[in-house]
């Protein structure tokens, strides 16, 4: 097994719950909330679904694992609104194509229906193409799909569960008007 066919892993704490990253040496390959052990068997399945082979193996200090840490909780201590991780992104075009919108046109603080990120990919009737390819994103917080909402400004599905969804658009929200405040 040469060393490239590991993936490297670490759990973290963060105001909303854990968090666990999974990397490579080509980059942050999911970001996802709970533990290792409450994600194993949805990484095992991942890593199938993707042919990706190669041993989990728990390293806190693999520079992409401590970089994507560093960064979460500079996040949520309210010092970072973007972030520099290079994403490492397993998915079809079309999945990789609607997390680069997520990524580039929806500001911090701000939220964007389904039908607009549809629209926004030149795409405005595949809504549910989006969905699905929102419902599989592999990094929480980092490509910001709690910044999407319905087209009647309900919060609708979130793999973290709706409250934390809640809890992200606050504390973005909060963070917006203090910074904009003169």
């Amino acid at each position: 097994m040469n060393h490239r066919s590991f993936m490297y892993y670490d759990s973290f704490e963060t105001p909303i719950g854990s968090m666990t990253v999974l990397a490579n040496d080509s980059g942050v390959c999911r970001i996802d909330f709970g533990t290792y052990e409450d994600r194993l068997a949805s990484f095992q399945a991942w890593k199938k679904k993707h042919l990706l082979k190669g041993e989990l193996v728990y390293d806190p200090e693999h520079p992409y694992v401590s970089q994507t840490k560093k960064e979460m909780l500079q996040y949520f201590e309210g010092e970072r609104d973007e972030f520099t991780l290079p994403l490492n992104c397993y998915g079809t075009d079309f999945q990789r194509k609607t997390w680069r919108t997520l990524l580039h046109d929806i500001p911090f603080g701000e939220t964007r229906s389904y039908k607009e990120i549809a629209t926004a990919m030149h795409s405005p009737k595949a809504i549910r193409a989006v969905g699905g390819a929102i419902n599989q994103n592999p990094f929480s917080v980092v490509v910001p799909c709690h910044r999407v909402i319905g087209s009647n400004g309900k919060l609708v599905g979130y793999a973290g569960g709706l409250e934390k969804k809640q809890q992200l658009l606050d504390f973005e929200k909060q963070r917006t008007i203090v910074t904009n405040q003169p």
